[in-house]
């Protein structure tokens, strides 16, 4: 909760600083590389510095952080914090880290306000730096405990067992622990991060959701081929295409992420397009297994029926429940949709979604707003509908 004095500050001066904030994240950047080159070459997603995502995203978290502490006392988005905490966990984030962004960042403040930023105004920021940040490091902390590792220490060396072309831009990779020790239990829907040494001697981590059901031997991942047109390909898919075959070893995080299935005996919507299918095949996998009779409504929507990475396995796991529906939508088909299909965008408006439904989502940013919009419109609360964004997280939906 921010404090008496910081809150009719943090109020007046939103506006200015929501308004500057990319051109101050732009500079903080900036600093922070030239400072600590290390961290962009082995922590910071590059392919996102250099689309410009990841500033977005810090821009986005900081604004509604600290717009919630004013507008709603008393309360903070754990759903965002969780999220972000998830995603440092499986990058090793450590508290010490906190310090360093703190340092450059409000040297970058400064730099962009001038002398807007009078001691109490430098004081009222600081404060809700700290209250972010320090949740998300006892958020962090108790998330290494969870995975028996020390703060940071989450990497292992797993062998590719097995590789498996879905598409010709998907791949799948069995792996197992390379010391042959028994594999921590994921819960449905949660991702590993996978770093690799690059040619230029970078380590880069990118997080791939593991789509094996939490009780497999080996766990599986599947990689898509990041091509961006007019933008650098995908760093680390283009590299484990190019590269994992079996017997190879990749260093693997533990897994972490909260876009996970709550215990209950309520309908479920799973919704994802492209490969966003992927946490919501171990979701189908554990349904199976942990509560057979729940009522899932799965949707996919994918290019066409060739793109849809694990489409065979997507139905066997649907019609294995007994009170399961698959709805699927290709944006380009070739000649009459496959029976149980249509052509065009996913639309949920046209479903039965039944009363008391939680809704899971994956794929897309405009596909996932698309589909909140319309679960919300059709009336289920915003607690009910929780996502998954693969890479930063732009949509600060709560």
């Amino acid at each position: 909760m921010l404090s008496e004095q910081a809150t009719p500050v943090i109020r007046e001066t939103l506006p200015a600083v929501g308004g500057a904030i990319e051109e101050i994240t732009e500079l903080f950047y900036g600093k922070l590389f030239t400072a600590h080159p290390e961290l962009l070459r082995d922590l910071f997603n590059r392919g996102n510095q250099a689309n410009g995502e990841q500033k977005k995203a810090l821009a986005g978290s900081i604004a509604a952080f600290a717009g919630v502490l004013v507008e709603h006392p008393g309360t903070r988005p754990d759903a965002m914090l969780a999220r972000i905490a998830h995603k440092h966990a499986s990058l090793g984030v450590t508290a010490d880290q906190y310090k360093i962004v703190h340092t450059h960042l409000f040297a970058a403040i400064a730099d962009v306000l001038g002398d807007a930023v009078t001691p109490p105004v430098a004081a009222a920021w600081d404060e809700v730096y700290w209250l972010m940040a320090n949740a998300l490091i006892a958020l962090e902390s108790r998330l290494y405990q969870q995975a028996g590792a020390a703060d940071g220490e989450v990497w292992q060396e797993m062998a590719v067992t097995e590789r498996r072309t879905e598409t010709p831009d998907v791949v799948s990779l069995a792996l197992r622990r390379a010391d042959g020790r028994p594999l921590a239990v994921p819960r449905a829907g949660q991702y590993v991060s996978v770093r690799v040494e690059l040619p230029d001697g970078a380590r880069q981590i990118r997080q791939y959701s593991l789509t094996s059901a939490p009780d497999e031997a080996a766990w599986r991942i599947t990689v898509k081929r990041v091509r961006d047109e007019g933008l650098p390909d995908g760093e680390v898919s283009c590299h484990l295409h190019e590269h994992a075959q079996a017997g190879d070893t990749l260093t693997v995080s533990a897994p972490f992420g909260d876009l996970v299935v709550a215990p209950g005996d309520g309908p479920l919507l799973l919704a994802s397009a492209g490969i966003g299918v992927t946490p919501m095949l171990a979701m189908l996998k554990d349904i199976a297994v942990s509560d057979p009779t729940r009522p899932v409504t799965v949707v996919h929507a994918d290019r066409s029926p060739a793109d849809h990475a694990h489409r065979e396995e997507l139905h066997k796991l649907v019609a294995a429940l007994p009170d399961a529906t698959l709805h699927l939508w290709y944006e380009h088909v070739d000649g009459p949709p496959p029976a149980g299909t249509s052509a065009g965008h996913a639309d949920i408006a046209a479903l039965d979604i039944r009363a008391h439904t939680t809704a899971y989502l994956c794929g897309p940013l405009p596909f996932m707003r698309t589909v909140r919009g319309d679960l919300l419109r059709r009336g289920l609360p915003a607690e009910a509908v929780h996502y998954e964004v693969f890479g930063p997280d732009l949509w600060i939906a709560g």
